[in-house]
């Protein structure tokens, strides 16, 4: 028997220099969230075709929640980054009208430089991601037991005279947390 898809799937088109990633936004369950991030963040799969200066991109959401999924589609492209929101519901991908609270910051530096400590869940899923926005490419941190607290926890490696773009998700009545 074949392996089988469970989950949805969406389909976008890329313009010619552009490249879209989408994250899917998890809640931490309640009880977890004194010891963890209340929201991680989670890239989605995608497969793509090119369909002359374009390409189709079709984005996987494995077991999608019933009462549907919050998604981050980021487009990055000629030294800007777009940022929308987005609500996966009954087979269709809505643009939200209302912003769900991102913060987001372009990190440079002219020195090589490592990037905060973030804790991790249980399932290795993380509150933060940096993104290379030449490639759209994730920088993968390096994980290390925090001897202190005991906890898994990440830094990622910057390099030198680069911007990068990071983002994370916060609560709406969250400032600065």
């Amino acid at each position: 028997m074949a392996d089988e898809f469970n989950g949805k799937y969406f389909s976008i088109t890329d313009p010619q220099g552009v490249n879209t990633v989408i994250y899917r936004i998890n809640k931490t369950a309640r009880e977890y969230q004194n010891q963890y991030p209340k929201y991680t963040v989670e890239r989605l799969v995608s497969t793509e075709a090119i369909n002359g200066n374009a390409r189709q991109k079709t984005f996987y959401v494995d077991y999608p929640e019933p009462t549907g999924e919050d998604l981050v589609i980021l487009s990055f492209g000629n030294d800007k980054v777009v940022v929308n929101m987005g609500k996966l519901k009954d087979d269709k991908v809505k643009i939200s009208k209302l912003p769900i609270p991102v913060e987001f910051n372009t990190l440079y530096s002219e020195q090589s430089t490592e990037y905060k400590d973030f804790k991790y869940t249980p399932n290795l899923k993380r509150p933060i991601t940096i993104i290379d926005p030449e490639t759209a490419e994730e920088v993968k941190p390096m994980l290390y037991l925090d001897q202190n607290t005991n906890e898994v926890k990440g830094k990622c490696k910057l390099k030198p005279y680069k911007s990068y773009f990071a983002f994370e998700i916060k609560d709406k009545d969250s400032k600065n947390n």
